[in-house]
């Protein structure tokens, strides 16, 4: 099969590859085969093409980059139920251990065995056809197209983190952070009750894209206002309930404490990438809650309910298509960072 293939830290090529590994020529009886349609490209993708790691996870041999997909069943084994050839899907790119302790905790997101798409050494889905589990594969609404139904990986992030916060009706927010995640960080803060998010960025084009999205996000341009001070003079000095920390950047997350309200909450969404230190004496004064997400569990379902419902619109992230053939054209582009771009998307042939 053609993929797209890391080949070490820098270089990419799209070449012929074997199958990927056993699985690929064997269905199981509970594996359904998919013929991938659109497929998002991530920020650790993109990190793992220009630094060749994330935290412990290192790229040694070549790896097929894509995590992010959308496509149509083609095959199914002999006791999958739930769906049917000709049924269009996404997948959850990690499978865990069923049997883990985590699994059976219901923690599966960070079962130490789980096997996550484009996470050294497992490969990708920038190729044409996966093998997965059934259990792990979510038929889509005639309303949801391939495009959205890619985002709901970086969408089950965000529904992840607002799930940890634990959001009541009326709260008012920030996100520090207007890429990807960020935003739809956002989006799901709305649609679980907050009444005004803030969402702050060094990009003016992003900002935009974010004010644009709902009357109730104000953009902060930290490069010309301070967030907390912006969020302060909002709330009457009191501060935002929630804060959401969705850089990764450690000069941003240092100060996550200084718009949190007393009794707030501040969940970490960034920082796998760098090392992220905070002021614990700061989250001490305010008795603050510190959540940490790690990917997601229990949420692809309700990402995909809410696309379809029209709770959470996804398509104006989406700034650019490539086609398959532009894939080492597309991740240079986005390695770019070009300013005002936030989500790219690579859609194969039919």
């Amino acid at each position: 099969m053609r993929a797209l293939v890391l080949e070490q830290r820098g270089v990419l090529s799209l070449r012929d590859v074997p199958a990927v590994d056993a699985a690929e020529a064997l269905l199981g009886p509970r594996d359904v085969r998919v013929q991938l349609h659109t497929v998002g490209i991530c920020g650790s993708d993109v990190h793992y093409y220009t630094h060749g790691k994330i935290g412990p996870f290192v790229v040694r041999e070549p790896m097929i980059l894509g995590h992010e997909a959308s496509g149509t069943v083609i095959e199914t084994g002999d006791e999958v139920t739930s769906l049917a050839v000709g049924d269009r899907v996404c997948m959850e790119p990690g499978i865990p251990d069923p049997n883990s302790r985590a699994s059976r905790l219901g923690l599966y997101n960070i079962d130490p065995a789980v096997r996550f798409w484009a996470t050294p050494p497992v490969h990708g889905i920038l190729r044409p056809t996966c093998v997965h589990p059934e259990a792990f594969t979510y038929k889509l609404p005639g309303s949801v197209g391939f495009a959205e139904a890619a985002m709901v990986e970086p969408l089950a992030v965000g529904v992840h983190a607002v799930t940890k916060a634990r959001i009541p009706p009326g709260n008012i927010g920030v996100v520090m952070g207007a890429g990807p995640i960020g935003l739809v960080t956002a989006l799901a803060a709305l649609a679980a009750g907050c009444a005004r998010v803030f969402v702050s960025d060094l990009s003016a084009p992003k900002l935009a894209l974010a004010e644009s999205l709902s009357p109730s996000i104000s953009g902060v341009d930290v490069g010309r206002e301070d967030l907390a001070e912006r969020v302060l003079k909002a709330t009457e000095g009191w501060g935002a309930d929630v804060v959401f920390e969705a850089t990764g950047s450690p000069v941003a997350a240092a100060r996550v404490f200084e718009p949190l309200a007393p009794g707030g909450c501040v969940v970490m969404i960034g920082g796998q990438a760098e090392p992220i230190r905070y002021d614990a004496g700061a989250a001490m004064v305010r008795e603050a809650r510190v959540e940490n997400v790690f990917r997601y569990a229990h949420v692809f379902p309700r990402c995909v309910a809410m696309l379809a419902s029209g709770a959470i619109d996804v398509r104006p992230l989406i700034t650019r298509t490539f086609a398959f053939e532009e894939s080492v054209l597309a991740f240079e582009t986005a390695a770019a960072a070009p300013p005002g771009e936030v989500k790219m998307q690579i859609a194969l042939p039919q």
